[in-house]
Order: C-alpha cells, then sequence, then structure tokens
C-alpha cells in the first residue's frame, strides 16, 4: 500500500493517535478528584461517579453503594462547571480522534494527505489540544458543590480541596 505520508508524517500520525487515547481513557476514567464518604474511598469525573451514599430504608441509615457510574442525567452532574468542561474536554477528544484516525489512513492510502491538509489538521490538533486544556482549567471551578464538600471537607472550595 502506498502512503501520502512522510516518515515525519508517519510518526505525527502515531504520536497523533497515542495522545487521542490517553485523552480519551483520561476523560471517561472517573479518577480525577479522590475523597472518601463514609469511611469508603469516592472518586469523581466530570460525568463519572465511583462510590455513592443511598438511603436504605429499610434499616433508616445511609449504605455507600461501591460502584462507577455515570450520572443519571446531564442536569445531574454537580455543577455548572463541570458541566461545561463535560462537554468542552469531550469535542476536543472527539477532535484530537478524527484526526488522528485520518492521519492512520494517511499511512495506508495514497494522495490523501497533501501539505495543506496536514496543515489543517494540525491546526484542528491545536484546538482540539486546547479544548481539552480549557475543561482541565475548568474542572476545579467545580469543588464548591456539594457533592465535593461531602467527600472533600466543607471547607472545599473553587481550587481549593
Amino acid at each position: 500500500m502506498a502512503s501520502s505520508l512522510t516518515c515525519t508524517g508517519m510518526i505525527w500520525a502515531l504520536l497523533s493517535f497515542l495522545c487521542a487515547a490517553v485523552s480519551c481513557i483520561g476523560f471517561f476514567m472517573p479518577y480525577w478528584l479522590l475523597g472518601s464518604q463514609l469511611e469508603k474511598s469516592v472518586s469523581f469525573g466530570t460525568f463519572r461517579r465511583c462510590s455513592y451514599p443511598v438511603r436504605d430504608e429499610s434499616r433508616q441509615t445511609t449504605v455507600m453503594v461501591e460502584q462507577c457510574g455515570r450520572y443519571a442525567s446531564f442536569q445531574a452532574i454537580p455543577s455548572a462547571e463541570w458541566r461545561i468542561c463535560t462537554v468542552v474536554t469531550g469535542l476536543g477528544c472527539g477532535l484530537l480522534l478524527l484526526v488522528a484516525l485520518t492521519a492512520l489512513m494517511g499511512c495506508c492510502v495514497s494522495e490523501l494527505i497533501s501539505r495543506t491538509v496536514g496543515r489543517v489538521a494540525g491546526g484542528i490538533q491545536f484546538l482540539g489540544g486546547l479544548l481539552i486544556g480549557s475543561g482541565c482549567a475548568l474542572y476545579p471551578l467545580g469543588w464548591d458543590s456539594e457533592e465535593v464538600r461531602q467527600t472533600c471537607g466543607n471547607l472545599s472550595n473553587q481550587f481549593e480541596l
């Protein structure tokens, strides 16, 4: 199979794919913030959480369910900042993945990636990286939500756990 990429382009395609994969894995993992509640380990991501309290009506007590899962709805995400972070970071990961898969196809298909397409793809990658960076910068703004305060202490505030 003929390639439309030079050796440098193939390295770019491989590194783009690795970067997109790591970014997407990090986005989906719920281990962005760690704390404890009712003597159990609790972790939060932008749209996922591990270990959450549930009221046990039969024993009239609160128990911790030690499972990971998404919030029931987009509005159930604890803060507006985390909702924005979810959208912005997800868009950034999507853009990185789109460029990476296109670059990998360029390794196998001739005449797919020209100099202009490469420059546009680099610009899209830059935008994706900016979006992911912006999402990571927005995440600590949500540390003042009630769920984080219950888990990390009542003194939790934006950029301060």
